[in-house]
């Protein structure tokens, strides 16, 4: 059967990695978070001291590059692929609202986004992917054969958010989260390397109000008529 790459973009919270994730599941595919990639470099500056509240030292982690080895592995044959940083599997660390504060910054940096979209267009020459991110439609896959952009009320991602952590014990408030759904928007739309956009060939699809198995069956079916040649 003909395989094809299905790019997911849009803001955060919007479901796109669980989206993404079920639709892999569902057709065989291989899912590529994109975002997690995003946050083990991050992890990594935070670690090493070159990124904090206070600091950012972006030419030692640009000269350091190199160094930074990303993964994606399962942990035995029924798990989900994890994010694994220098070999080690770091995915319940970038989940936290300590690396979220700090993705931005890092996503700015052109040197960053060079290193991992190579990565990322050695994963998708097989095609048979679905990989989710801020710019996987317009710069990291251009001619995918479906792209996704998602959206939603601020308001209603920063609830989803708050109500994620609150199941893992985070201590954080509703308007801690709002406050970092919208600088994290901002940043993702006004930075000058690889602003987040909607592509023109892109389908918007705002879940302000829709569940996650319609949103499912909706993309669902997209993806089987881009794969059959209907639309």
């Amino acid at each position: 059967m003909k395989k094809i790459i299905i790019a997911i973009d849009g803001y955060s919270s919007t479901g796109k990695s669980t989206v993404a994730k079920q639709l892999a599941d569902y057709l065989d595919y291989i899912y590529v978070d994109s975002g997690a990639m995003y946050r083990a470099v991050t992890l990594f500056a935070l670690q090493n001291n070159y990124l904090s509240k206070d600091n950012f030292d972006k030419e030692s982690l640009i000269k350091v590059l190199p160094e930074i080895q990303l993964d994606f592995k399962k942990e035995n044959a029924d798990s989900k692929a994890n994010m694994f940083l220098n070999g080690v599997n770091v995915e319940k660390e970038i989940r936290t609202m300590y690396v979220s504060d700090f993705v931005s910054p890092i996503a700015t940096l052109s040197e960053v986004r060079k290193k991992l979209v190579a990565i990322q267009h050695q994963m998708g020459i097989k095609k048979g992917i679905v990989m989710d991110g801020r710019d996987i439609g317009t710069v990291v896959f251009p001619k995918a054969e479906l792209k996704i952009f998602m959206t939603a009320d601020a308001e209603v991602r920063a609830m989803r958010r708050f109500n994620e952590l609150k199941e893992k014990d985070e201590t954080i408030t509703y308007d801690e989260i709002l406050k970092n759904v919208q600088k994290r928007d901002l940043m993702d739309t006004t930075r000058e390397d690889s602003p987040l956009i909607i592509a023109n060939d892109a389908i918007e699809i705002d879940n302000s109000e829709t569940n996650e198995e319609d949103q499912f069956h909706i993309i669902l079916q997209l993806a089987k008529d881009r794969v059959a040649g209907r639309i």
